[in-house]
Order: C-alpha cells, then sequence, then structure tokens
C-alpha cells in the first residue's frame, strides 16, 4: 500500500504541471510538430511533396521537433477546414493538427472563427493569366479573347470569371476540362492554346522564365484587385506556438530562406 500511495502522490504532484502545459509545450514534448495541407493543390502541394510541404519541414526545424504532415481534402468552405483540421477535428477521425497551412489571412474569416488565430502571411495568391506572346502580343482586356481557346480550370475562381466576362462571350470558346490552372498552363505550353487562365503560382511554376509567354493579373473588374494572402491557422489559445511560428516565418524571410524555397517550384517570392 505504501507503494501505491507514493505513485498516487507523485501522479497528483505532476497534475497540475500537466494540465497547464501549453500546445508548445506539448509539441516539445511529443517532439513532433503537426502540420495539415490540403491534397491536390500544387505547387503547393501534390504527392508528398511542393512548397507547404518545404515549409512545414522549416517551422518543425525551427521548433527543434520533426514533422508529421497531415494531408487531407479540402470540404465545402475554409470554415469546415478551420473547424476539422485546428480547434475540434475531423468527424472521419483524424486532426486536427497544431497548425493549418494555406489560410486566407482575412479579416471577416478571423471574424467568422474565434476559435482559432489565423497569422504568418508568406504568399500572396492572384488570379492570373498567361498568353502566348506571338498569338496574343498584348491583353488589355478580356473581349479580346472572344472567339480564342483559352484553357482554365472549369471548378476555379478563374473559370467563374471568365464564363462570366464580357456578358458570356467567351463561354463557347473556354476549354474547362482541366484540374488545375497548372493542367491549363501545361497546355498552353504544349501550344494547344494561345491562353491559359488559373492562380498566379500554378501558371509561374510551370511557365516562368519561358520568353514565349506572358504572366498577368487577369484584366476582369471582379477579379481581387490585390489577390490574397495566404498564412496558417492555430487554436486560438495556442498563443506561444503562433508566436513561435510567426518567428520562424520571419526569420525564414530574412534570411532569404523563404524566396530560395518558393524558387525550388519556380515561383518568384516577395514579402508580403
Amino acid at each position: 500500500m505504501r507503494r501505491r500511495e507514493l505513485l498516487g502522490a507523485a501522479a497528483l504532484a505532476a497534475l497540475p504541471g500537466l494540465l497547464s502545459a501549453t500546445p508548445l509545450d506539448k509539441i516539445r514534448s511529443r517532439g513532433t510538430l503537426v502540420v495539415a495541407v490540403y491534397n491536390d493543390m500544387p505547387p503547393f502541394h501534390a504527392k508528398g511533396a511542393g512548397i507547404d510541404v518545404e515549409l512545414a519541414r522549416a517551422l518543425a526545424e525551427s521548433l527543434g521537433v520533426k514533422l508529421s504532415l497531415l494531408p487531407f481534402t479540402a470540404d465545402e468552405n475554409m470554415d469546415d477546414d478551420l473547424r476539422h483540421m485546428v480547434w475540434r477535428g475531423h468527424y472521419l477521425g483524424f486532426g486536427p493538427a497544431d497548425v493549418l497551412l494555406h489560410v486566407p489571412v482575412d479579416r471577416p474569416l478571423m471574424q467568422g472563427n474565434p476559435q482559432v488565430s489565423i497569422f504568418g502571411p508568406y504568399w500572396r495568391e492572384r488570379v492570373a493569366i498567361a498568353r502566348r506572346l506571338d498569338a496574343l502580343p498584348t491583353l488589355e482586356s478580356l473581349g479580346q479573347l472572344a472567339g480564342k481557346p483559352v484553357a482554365v480550370p472549369g471548378q476555379s475562381l478563374a473559370g467563374w470569371l471568365l464564363i462570366g466576362a464580357e456578358s458570356g462571350a467567351l463561354r463557347d470558346t473556354l476549354q474547362t476540362k482541366w484540374k488545375d490552372g497548372v493542367e491549363a498552363a501545361q497546355a498552353l505550353q504544349r501550344g494547344e492554346v494561345p491562353a491559359a487562365a488559373g492562380l498566379l503560382s500554378e501558371l509561374q511554376t510551370v511557365l516562368r522564365g519561358d520568353d514565349r509567354f506572358a504572366i498577368e493579373p487577369l484584366p476582369s473588374p471582379r477579379a481581387p484587385k490585390d489577390g490574397w494572402a495566404v498564412g496558417m491557422a492555430v487554436k486560438k489559445d495556442a498563443t506561444e506556438l503562433a508566436q513561435a511560428l510567426q518567428g520562424a516565418v520571419n526569420q525564414l524571410a530574412s534570411s532569404g530562406q523563404m524566396a530560395a524555397l518558393f524558387a525550388k517550384s519556380n515561383l518568384a517570392w516577395r514579402p508580403v
């Protein structure tokens, strides 16, 4: 009985420390940082590789722990993703992660999800269009694309903007079968179309540095003028973790490592 009493007393003595451990303490104690990344989002993540995978690894290293990657498929909206991957966990039994990458740093999103902290912008995304310069030397308005085939993923913001552009004048010649802007850019690269639309990151990763093509913001008044920043999200009470991750992002930016990380995927990184 004496041995049991001593063990019980030791457990009770340790309990306050366990209860007061912060999310960052728990991460360091177990030795891993669980990072959620979106499936099928090239060049940020596809088949276990990409910018977000490299960034996740750098964040884990900054905390002195190993990386545990948690890939998942996007739900119907961002609120669902934050609930499943950041603060509650998925109804299928996985998650939440310690941090979710590629979250829009958007005030309405923050206000609508008080259970999370959104911070650490590391890329500014835009809707863009790429064109073959010999076929389209200039592109001042979308009206110039009338009658020309344009590759664009149909289930995307770029697709929605082009389908509705010029009172629907482009609709009949749009090629919307592509899964994402990377595939659309590859069709342009192969010479199948004179132009391709998608996200800036998708087009750059395929075409940047090839002087046959120009990549520019989509000339649509409905496209977000300055694009949108993407960062990361943690639980609201994970203040120390958020501060540590923000510090890591700042260090990666100031040291040139962030630019080098994006350059691996052929993207031109600039401070957000």
